[in-house]
């Protein structure tokens, strides 16, 4: 899944991807940027 990384300032394919549910109830991705590792997060919607 992709996700914008922040640091590289585009759009990346997601590292080691895990499924969390935040405290409102919506679903996320949670993974690491391939070329920085630094942590990307993209939301996907209602759980």
């Amino acid at each position: 899944m992709e996700a914008r990384c922040m640091k590289c300032k585009k759009q990346v394919e997601m590292k080691d991807g895990k499924e969390q549910i935040m405290k409102n109830g919506m679903k996320a991705m949670k993974g690491v940027c391939p070329v920085c590792s630094t942590t990307v997060f993209r939301i996907i919607g209602k759980a």
